[in-house]
């Protein structure tokens, strides 16, 4: 069977943009008819056959939106992802959902399939290998060819586009502060995220506390990792220190540092207090004591993602608005496993 065609591959092979191609094809009347011609008989002979899944034929939009994330099982995305189906559903428009697993390959492979005319833009968060080898160019690229991207939660500074975070820097140093005015000294830090720009952010957060406090670095109740394995392999190193406090960066982390401390017979939150930086289902409610969490918004999140993408679906042509980067402020949410003030 005859491979189909695709607008990227023919807009690459003609030397226009995927905009010219898509253009052409639809009869725009920006485009000179010598063009279309040659499109179209390009087309026609490479066997393209348009992507026809909800397309609109007023205003050639597919009227759907690529979601991203990187991990299926993680809370804090299925929160983000409901806001933004809320979203989407009461403007109209599709949502089409895939994950990365966390993998770049997968991410580009994604990327490319869908911005072929599958979808209008994308919301995404970036997986944790293009955050580690810190590759985004399939990010500039995808924008590049007309298809706007709104990123939430792991973000790339370096790509041009909308973006939705918390404050993770602000929320780190707000939630260690709670510990040290709880009584705390020798406040822990386990991190599983060290590799993504949330854990970088979290721990600055907490170092700035302490330096605020006045309260020297003590590296031996530091853990820092790349994974929630080394994160577990670990964890054990820092109890046989000194330690009041524990500040976790992540639910896997938090649930973890409960569970640990209880095993090594701490009473929580008599001996020691803990603090995570989750507020899933798991963190709130299914745990004994239950967690205080910094809470991240998630479906607020999503509902601000969709709306600023479809903002700027929907924006009248040759009009082109200023990027933005919204902060959503998080809220830390007191439950057993903090002492009373």
């Amino acid at each position: 069977m005859k491979a189909k065609a695709t607008l990227k591959q023919i807009a690459k092979e003609l030397g226009v943009s995927v905009s010219t191609v898509s253009k052409a094809l639809n009869d725009s009347p920006e485009i000179s008819e010598q063009t279309k011609v040659k499109i179209k008989e390009y087309a026609k002979l490479k066997n393209y056959k348009p992507n026809v899944i909800g397309l609109n034929l007023k205003n050639r939009k597919t009227k759907t939106i690529g979601v991203i994330i990187p991990n299926i099982l993680n809370s804090f995305f299925a929160k983000v992802f409901s806001g933004i189906e809320k979203v989407a559903d009461k403007k109209g428009y599709n949502v089409i959902t895939c994950i990365s697993n966390e993998s770049l390959e997968k991410e580009i492979h994604t990327l490319e399939m869908l911005s072929n005319g599958t979808i209008d833009g994308f919301i995404l968060s970036v997986s944790q290998e293009a955050q580690k080898l810190q590759d985004y160019n399939h990010f500039s690229e995808i924008i590049n060819d007309g298809t706007p991207i709104v990123m939430f939660d792991r973000i790339a500074d370096e790509v041009d586009c909308d973006k939705v975070v918390v404050d993770d820097f602000d929320s780190a140093l707000n939630s260690t502060q709670h510990l040290i005015n709880l009584g705390c000294k020798n406040i822990a830090l386990i991190s599983s995220v060290d590799n993504l720009s949330v854990g970088k952010l979290r721990a600055d957060g907490y170092l700035k506390a302490l330096a605020d406090n006045n309260i020297p670095v003590n590296e031996k109740i530091i853990l820092r990792t790349d994974s929630e394995d080394d994160m577990k392999a670990k964890i054990d190193s820092i109890f046989d220190h000194k330690i009041d406090g524990i500040f976790a960066l992540d639910e896997n982390d938090s649930v973890a540092a409960l569970r640990v401390s209880l095993k090594k017979g701490y009473r929580v939150p008599e001996d020691i207090s803990i603090i995570g930086f989750a507020d899933g289902i798991l963190a709130s409610r299914r745990l004994s004591p239950s967690l205080t969490t910094v809470s991240q918004h998630g479906v607020e999140i999503g509902e601000v993602a969709a709306k600023r993408l479809i903002e700027r679906l929907e924006e009248p042509e040759g009009t082109i608005s200023e990027y933005e980067t919204i902060v959503i402020k998080t809220k830390l949410k007191e439950r057993e496993s903090t002492r009373k003030k």
